[in-house]
């Protein structure tokens, strides 16, 4: 049955307008980097040199080169169907329902958990100067929990203002975010630069398997995701077709240019005495802002001071767009009856104001089982790129199944790239730990208890029939990456954890990597041959390419 409006459906009533497309090229641009440049920038550098030593710089460009790939599947997508919650809908069309509904709930868990990371970034630095904020371990004490109400709420009140406000007032918040990590790069290297660190205990003091465990575990990928929030809004851009590419291929490319600087200048601006302990130890005063401790560190207390400042504006901002997406994808969750229709409610400025209201709510939880910044890494880089994998899947078979749709961005060598983003995708997820994906297991088990008790109970009129057959792969596929992860040797960590966090370390290094691509491309090519056929995709998919607010 189709999910979408047709265009000569009656207009919307007037007590649920809808969404409104209103976002130009520049507004679509900012929200993607505004994504990227958050709370990554104030604590990958140092997390990453602790996992890897200077050969994080290698991992960062793992990272980045992973995340270019996943960007050109996403910018073809995108821009072929702009629709609100994209990464949420983009499995739907191509598998049906099943897969579709367990897509669209990994979408949402990152999007929702990802605010509350941007909160306590801010309280971490904060607690260099506020030492109620937080306790000797970096857990919340009651007072900084209410701090961090405070923060959520107030990324609700500016959402509920509507996606055009939002934008500008992104907007101007992304100048400042983009502005500051390049100030600081600029004054880094100009004035403390010791090349001598750069050859500290060896380029590669952890091995292989710290440079590949820093990719997951240390920040890397969590910062450099988020080009794909302009997906999530190409149901309210004034010419997706052109601006989608634009957006997504852009934002990654400024983004990975910068951390990779920032890199750089932290390991070459390292006092000497910050390596007394080594790498894995390294510290100076005020370390739980890594940046402005560094900045104070060296002389540059004027610096500090700028950062302990964007350190609010920063992750304020990505907090205020991840918002913006969580109510998004519930959105189009509803749309493709997976959930009750009040998530489609929409006020009069088109925001939709129940899954702002659900998302802060949750996100007031995930405080609660991940107290510090760290924690929560892990566990929404796997969600992530768990989501993300469901794109090159999709456009493996949109590709056959929407051959004629126009595509104003076409990946060239496309039936390539696709099953290489999805075994980039899985090896991210397999570098992430053991530790983070069984707990990554427990919430998507708690997922489809949800999604099932909607659809037992019919609270959305609209709910498909379940499309199992086309979906026959997603069990195995789930269960395989977590059996591999289980024997494998990766933990949150770091590899000198593994037996600590319940690995077996039972597959050997490479050798492992080799059975994830190897049980990716049979999950990749296992899904292609059941997915839908072109007739009931074409009905799924409806007339979304001409119907605002879709």
């Amino acid at each position: 049955m189709p999910v979408e409006m047709h265009p000569t459906a009656a207009p919307a009533a007037p007590e649920n307008p809808g969404l409104r497309r209103e976002i130009g090229l520049i507004g679509l641009i900012w929200t993607s980097e505004g994504s990227i440049i958050g709370s990554g920038w104030l604590f990958g550098a140092l997390l990453a040199a602790q996992a890897a030593g200077t050969a994080a710089l290698i991992s960062w460009g793992i990272g980045a080169v992973a995340i270019i790939i996943l960007a050109f599947v996403h910018a073809e997508l995108g821009a072929m169907y702009p629709v609100a919650g994209g990464t949420a809908r983009f499995p739907h069309y191509a598998f049906g329902s099943a897969a579709g509904a367990s897509f669209g709930w990994f979408s949402w868990l990152q999007a929702v958990a990802t605010a509350p990371i941007e909160v306590m970034a801010s309280l971490d630095y904060l607690s260099v100067h506020a030492d109620w904020v937080q306790t000797g371990k970096n857990q919340l004490t009651t007072a900084g929990y209410g701090l961090a109400v405070a923060f959520m709420a107030f990324f609700v009140l500016v959402n509920f203002f509507g996606i055009r406000w939002l934008a500008h007032t992104n907007s101007v918040a992304t100048w400042w975010k983009v502005a500051v990590p390049v100030f600081t790069i600029i004054v880094l290297a100009a004035t403390t630069f010791h090349g001598e660190n750069f050859g500290y205990q060896g380029f590669a003091p952890f091995g292989a398997k710290g440079v590949l465990s820093a990719i997951s575990t240390s920040g890397i990928i969590f910062a450099l995701i988020g080009f794909e929030q302009a997906d999530q809004l190409a149901g309210e851009s004034r010419n997706p077709a052109r601006d989608i590419p634009r957006a997504v291929i852009g934002s990654i490319l400024v983004g990975a240019l910068i951390y990779l600087a920032l890199q750089v200048v932290f390991i070459a601006a390292l006092p000497h005495s910050a390596f007394a302990h080594g790498w894995a130890n390294l510290t100076f005063s005020g370390k739980a802002g890594p940046f402005a401790g560094l900045a104070a560190a060296v002389g540059l207390g004027w610096l500090a001071t700028v950062l302990y400042i964007d350190a609010v504006i920063s992750p304020t901002g990505t907090g205020l767009i991840y918002t913006t997406a969580a109510s998004r994808v519930s959105y189009g969750l509803s749309r493709n009856g997976y959930v009750p229709p009040l998530f489609e409610r929409t006020t009069t400025r088109g925001v939709p104001w129940f899954g702002l209201l659900f998302a802060f709510l949750i996100g007031l939880i995930v405080f609660l089982p991940f107290p510090t910044w760290q924690k929560m890494v892990g566990f929404v880089t796997s969600a992530s790129v768990l989501m993300y994998a469901g794109a090159p899947l999709a456009f493996g078979c949109l590709r056959k199944q929407d051959p004629h749709r126009p595509r104003p961005y076409r990946l060239p060598g496309g039936m390539f790239w696709a099953p290489v983003a999805f075994i980039v995708s899985n090896l991210i997820i397999y570098w992430a730990g053991w530790d983070t994906l069984w707990r990554l297991g427990v919430a998507i088990v708690i997922g489809y208890l949800l999604l099932g008790a909607s659809a037992l109970l019919k609270l959305n009129p609209r709910a498909p029939h379940p499309d199992w057959k086309s979906a026959q792969w997603l069990p195995v596929y789930l269960l395989g990456m977590g059996l591999i992860s289980w024997q494998g040797g990766y933990c949150s960590t770091g590899p000198a954890a593994t037996t600590s966090c319940g690995a077996t370390d039972t597959l050997p290094l490479w050798w492992d990597m080799v059975i994830i691509a190897a049980f990716s491309l049979v999950i990749y090519f296992w899904a292609q041959a059941v997915r839908l056929p072109a007739e009931e995709t074409q009905e799924y998919i409806g007339s979304v390419e001409v119907v605002p607010g879709v």
